[in-house]
């Protein structure tokens, strides 16, 4: 008999736990799993983002901030001392739901690293299921522990029943269009910050020197060198994509007159492969072919899969050079 109503009080549970806030715990579990499996830009990684990062947490703090459903005017207390809790419809739970989740996200990004967790997807993609899933079980026991004809509950009929009175059609409709827009703006503002590492990372093209201690620098390179002297630069390709990419990097000698490249000479062509999110380096013997007395600029120019038939700095993707003059008197430590 004892058994019996155990299994009687459980399921008695279940039967009470609220259909929405359950939703919300398993779609944030399930959005973290997602998130976790698939590689960065990818659409399933983006399409779960959406939900976790701007609805969840703030449905489900709602959840717990207002457990009772709409209070219809005739039901509004009459002597201060009833404290029936204050409720909030539907509408506005979903208009508050993407408020608060652009409040709860900021303040986990501060967390995450206090509590010495990095700012990856997989920590932040973590830490708001977390959230979602403890707020909306924080969000049942207080709907529980709301009388039941004041409870929120998930319904179809009440917002159709709201839409087809009088007296409250104008509010209605402002409430549903305030949701709406604030459900677009917050989209768009994610979609456009999110599309750029979707759609393609960053290169970082650099040359370096070797100092007197055999450590590499940038920008000491010798102002002058003899006709046939080769300057030695170490060339480093930094992929910032998710995927392996193919490079062509150019070496120029170009004569400058005016700001404007008048001539160009090219002294070598390179082909790089570097895997995603790292960096490659090389090194390399460049020898100017300017005659003596002349001062060229010599240009690197990255280019990613075959370079353009005429390559110059513009249509580089990156690009960085050093100038240096041929002269008989040359001193090769002398640096910038």
């Amino acid at each position: 008999m004892s058994h019996r109503t155990n299994t009687e009080t459980r399921l008695g549970f279940l039967r009470r736990y609220p259909f929405d806030l359950a939703v919300v715990s398993l779609a944030a579990v399930l959005s973290y799993l997602v998130a976790v499996s698939f590689d960065a830009g990818t659409l399933p990684r983006l399409l779960v983002m959406f939900p976790l990062a701007l609805f969840l947490p703030g449905y489900a703090f709602v959840s717990v901030l207002f457990p009772a459903g709409e209070r219809p005017a005739r039901q509004t207390a009459p002597v201060a001392t009833d404290r029936r809790p204050r409720g909030v419809d539907g509408t506005e739970r979903l208009g508050l739901a993407f408020a608060l989740s652009l409040a709860i996200g900021p303040v986990l990004v501060i967390a995450l690293p206090l509590a010495g967790w990095g700012l990856e997807t997989a920590t932040i993609a973590g830490g708001l299921a977390v959230v979602a899933v403890v707020l909306a079980q924080l969000g049942v026991v207080r709907r529980l522990q709301t009388p039941e004809r004041e409870r929120f509950s998930v319904s179809l009929r009440s917002p159709l029943e709201r839409l087809r009175g009088t007296e409250s059609r104008a509010a209605v409709l402002s409430s549903v269009v305030l949701t709406l827009a604030i459900g677009l703006a917050v989209g768009a503002l994610l979609f456009a910050f999110l599309m750029p590492a979707s759609t393609g990372g960053y290169d970082q093209l650099s040359i370096y020197s070797e100092n007197e201690d055999g450590e590499l620098v940038a920008g000491e390179f010798p102002d002058e060198v003899s006709p046939g002297e080769s300057v030695p630069v170490t060339i480093a390709i930094e992929n910032g994509d998710d995927a392996d990419r193919e490079y062509t990097i150019v070496i120029q000698e170009q004569v400058v007159e005016n700001g404007e490249v008048v001539e160009r000479t090219e002294l070598g062509e390179i082909d790089a492969s570097i895997s995603a999110g790292s960096t490659g380096t090389g090194d390399q013997e460049i020898t100017p072919a300017a005659e003596s007395g002349e001062t060229v600029r010599i240009s690197v120019l990255l280019f990613e899969g075959e370079p353009p038939t005429e390559p110059t700095n513009e249509n580089a993707d990156e690009d960085t050079y050093f100038w240096v003059t041929v002269t008989d008197d040359s001193d090769p430590e002398s640096a910038e």
